[in-house]
């Protein structure tokens, strides 16, 4: 239980970090 939790943990922060990641590379297109 302990390990899946932390399998998606990791999973939704790495689709955070991608999110953030786009909209900066979506601002600078914009900029």
């Amino acid at each position: 239980m302990g390990a899946l939790s932390g399998g998606n943990n990791s999973s939704f922060a790495l689709i955070v970090v991608l999110f953030i990641l786009l909209i900066i590379v979506g601002t600078a297109f914009v900029h």
